[in-house]
């Protein structure tokens, strides 16, 4: 299976916010630190907060941050929301969907893909929070 851009855009901007100390980011930040176009990382940060995983602060002062813990974040939720993990396959226009078995293995797989990133949380991501501010800031 493979994720999509905007997925590895979102989890790029929770790794951003999760390794800071405190205080605020900014979209200008990562899209510079990880040298990808603002104006997709509008799109994204939005839907992020919408979904409740960060903060979008207003005003001359604004930015983004964590909404939760980054151990509150779990990865198979972040991907659940970016990629809409329902189906791989649209089987509802197939002439054979009502007696063919693909469809139950699919959701299995789906299942067994997402199961993984269950276990895990943006806290995982960043355990090295040193060595990924250091990285970054070289950007």
């Amino acid at each position: 299976m493979r994720l999509t851009r905007y997925t590895d855009y979102a989890v790029r901007v929770l790794i951003y916010l999760g390794s800071r100390d405190a205080g605020l980011g900014s979209i200008r930040e990562v899209a510079k630190a990880f040298d990808i176009s603002q104006n997709h990382l509008m799109k994204v940060v939005q839907d992020l907060a919408a979904a409740g995983f960060i903060q979008s602060v207003r005003g001359r002062n604004g930015g983004i941050r964590l909404a939760v813990e980054a151990s509150d974040i779990n990865l198979g939720k972040v991907l659940r929301h970016t990629e809409g993990l329902d189906d791989l396959l649209d089987c509802s226009v197939c002439l054979i969907a009502p007696a063919c078995g693909l469809p139950p293995i699919l959701s299995e797989a789906t299942q067994a893909f997402v199961a993984v990133f269950d276990k895990y949380t943006v806290a995982d991501l960043v355990r090295q929070r040193t060595l990924i501010r250091t990285l970054l800031e070289r950007a």
